[in-house]
């Protein structure tokens, strides 16, 4: 997979759409679309999984099955959605969330905007139009369309809420060797943008339960997430895990771009943690 466009400036300027314009998808539009999906590569995830994702098209919000696909009125005038599955456990899912934002990077490069749906839309509904196997389920969606110049009321409302243009500085997210000590920007090293662009990252409520520890020779970052108390519990998965895909998926990309490169691995380091709510994830090593 290559983008066109730099991808930390695609990262920088991507923001949640949920009112489309009338224009529908071009054909060419439609066929970048198919064609990175067609690609095997682009669908292996970090720890060698390969996900599912499926393009569907709609019109009025009713794809061409007849199906209608319901947002409770979060989203106006999509012209597409992107659908995928995957079991629910705790490494498919964060390898499907890196697999996913991975395209919403790649479709928002084109100037189609998207939104990250975990909870807002009805599962049913999605569930008719794709395939899943046994034991998986449909956890995101996001819409595709050309973003309506001016967004309606409810969205600004939305953004206010979820304090969605309001992200926690590096002291309260990134952490020196051990989680006594926060991390400095400038004491980052090589991987000062690539930690600023998990900084960046879209995340549900934009609660940003990302947690990083940057080791002392500043080659190896160790991922953790700070799960949100009861969280999702009532969609019975912990949608906090596709955050830390996405994280993820925003700091290997900005690494491919600068040049550097590295591998994950999981292999708890035993640092000592703020608080229960605290779970280790995964690591990279800087080669």
């Amino acid at each position: 997979m290559s983008f066109s466009t730099s991808i930390i400036d695609t990262m920088r300027r991507r923001q949640s759409i949920r009112t489309f314009d009338d224009n529908d998808l071009s054909a060419g539009d439609i066929n970048k679309l198919t064609a990175y999906l067609n690609d095997e590569s682009n669908l292996i995830g970090p720890f060698g999984a390969r996900g599912r994702i499926d393009l569907v098209l709609v019109q009025k919000n009713v794809t061409d099955k007849g199906i209608k696909l319901g947002t409770y009125g979060f989203i106006k005038h999509p012209k597409a959605y992107l659908v995928g599955s995957s079991v629910n456990a705790k490494y498919p899912l964060i390898e499907y969330a890196y697999i996913f934002h991975r395209m919403t990077l790649f479709a928002t490069q084109f100037g189609i905007g998207t939104c990250w749906m975990g909870g807002t839309f009805t599962r049913n509904s999605f569930e008719k139009e794709i395939q899943l196997y046994e034991d998986e389920f449909i956890p995101c969606v996001t819409p595709l369309g050309f973003p309506k110049e001016k967004q309606r009321v409810f969205d600004k409302a939305l953004r206010f809420v979820v304090r969605a243009d309001n992200k926690k500085p590096w002291e309260k997210l990134f952490y020196d060797e051990t989680f006594a000590a926060p991390l400095q920007r400038d004491n980052a090293g090589s991987l000062e943008i690539p930690i600023e662009m998990v900084r960046l990252g879209p995340s549900a409520s934009n609660k940003q339960p990302w947690r990083l520890v940057l080791s002392e020779n500043r080659e190896t970052c160790h991922f953790y997430i700070e799960h949100t108390p009861n969280y999702s519990k009532a969609l019975g998965y912990q949608m906090q895990l596709l955050d830390m895909g996405i994280a993820m998926c925003q700091f290997e990309l900005a690494c491919d771009e600068l040049g550097i490169s590295g591998i994950w691995v999981i292999d708890e380091p035993g640092l000592e943690r703020l608080n229960e709510n605290i779970e280790y994830v995964v690591s990279w090593n800087q080669q």
